[in-house]
């Protein structure tokens, strides 16, 4: 299938996908039986941190990338695309199931590549990964013979894998004989500068809280100056509550760490269903936020580059805006490796 074909593929895959979404949002609240409700549903069922609010957010961010702009802003920047020398690679893609059909982006760049996708879907995101790839199968079916649902490859040509700390040195094991890209655990931080309007501290919430703060864009460290008043923060935060409160994994975990830090007699700031401790620790639980105090504006760039390896992004303080993680570009790769690039250098080989 050549490169403009491609695209067109994927053009009519965001078309349909909309209509979906476009189609849900009209019979809300309706007796009908629409197919990506029942989808959305059985995602929930198989994993209840996939609430169809937190699945539909995600399928509309894929359908806003399969605009035919989006595309084209995105595949212009790689021109070897429309060599016909490229070789059909098979590319092993292990992926994570901390937020809805998180392995996306990786299924998308491997074809886009003209390569064929095997897949290794997570036990946690096995509803709507799958739903997706029907339905761009359903629109062109050319797809169909470079899509394959794997549970153990079989004659890969290289490796994308995602996963914890841990499961890396696992895929460094198995995988490290191929091309690959393995990614550990990341997170995203906010700056806090302290002269923050309540709409921009409003807008941090859904960097915390999206997907239940599980994805490797949601903040989970905050930096703020010394003596910082929380009161705004807390203020802005309260509307996130209604919504968080009402789902009882998320507040199992606010309770267990709750009690486990007044077991440990640790400081801590809370308002009902967010903790917040000073610790210099990036990486946090379900429902704890960790912040720390800086001096001046050298002393927090210090803190940020010598924790780059560890930051997926950040918000606030001249970086992204507050709002926005959760809603990266086509470009925005994860860990800063371009993904697409590693693809079309598995080529460099060629003559």
């Amino acid at each position: 299938m050549d490169f403009e074909k491609r695209k067109i593929g994927f053009v009519r895959w965001g078309h349909a996908l909309q209509a979906m979404l476009e189609e849900r949002t009209s019979n809300q609240g309706e007796s009908i039986d629409n197919p990506l409700n029942n989808i959305v549903q059985s995602a929930y069922r198989a994993n209840p941190w996939f609430t169809p609010e937190n699945s539909v957010r995600a399928l509309q961010s894929y359908a806003d990338w399969l605009s035919e702009s989006s595309l084209e802003q995105w595949l212009s920047a790689y021109p070897s695309l429309n060599d016909s020398r490229n070789s059909l690679r098979n590319i092993g893609l292990v992926l994570a199931g901390n937020i809805p059909a998180v392995g996306f982006h990786d299924v998308l760049c491997v074809l886009a590549s003209g390569n064929r996708a095997s897949v290794k879907l997570s036990q946690d995101d096995a509803v709507l990964l799958p739903f997706l790839l029907e339905v761009l199968m359903d629109v062109d079916q050319d797809f169909k013979s470079l899509i394959q649902i794997a549970y153990k490859f079989q004659d890969i040509d290289a490796v994308i894998a995602t996963g914890s700390n841990n499961s890396a040195r696992y895929f460094d094991y198995y995988f490290g004989k191929y091309p690959h890209i393995i990614r550990k655990n990341r997170n995203a931080a906010a700056v806090i500068h302290g002269n923050e309007s309540r709409e921009e501290l409003n807008a941090l919430g859904k960097d915390i809280f999206s997907y239940f703060g599980l994805g490797c864009r949601n903040v989970s460290h905050l930096f703020v100056p010394e003596g910082y008043d929380f009161s705004s923060f807390f203020e802005e935060m309260e509307p996130y509550g209604e919504a968080l409160m009402q789902h009882n994994k998320y507040m199992n975990n606010y309770d267990y760490h709750r009690a486990l830090f007044l077991l440990n007699s640790e400081t801590f700031l809370t308002n009902n269903f967010l903790l917040l401790r000073e610790h210099v620790q990036l990486s946090t639980p379900v429902s704890v936020l960790h912040y720390s105090a800086y001096s001046t504006a050298e002393e927090l760039q210090r803190v940020l580059s010598g924790n780059a390896e560890a930051l997926q992004c950040v918000v606030g303080g001249g970086h992204l805006s507050f709002g926005t993680a959760q809603h990266p570009s086509l470009s925005d790769y994860a860990d800063s490796i371009d993904t697409m690039q590693f693809l079309l250098d598995l080529d460099q080989s060629r003559s």
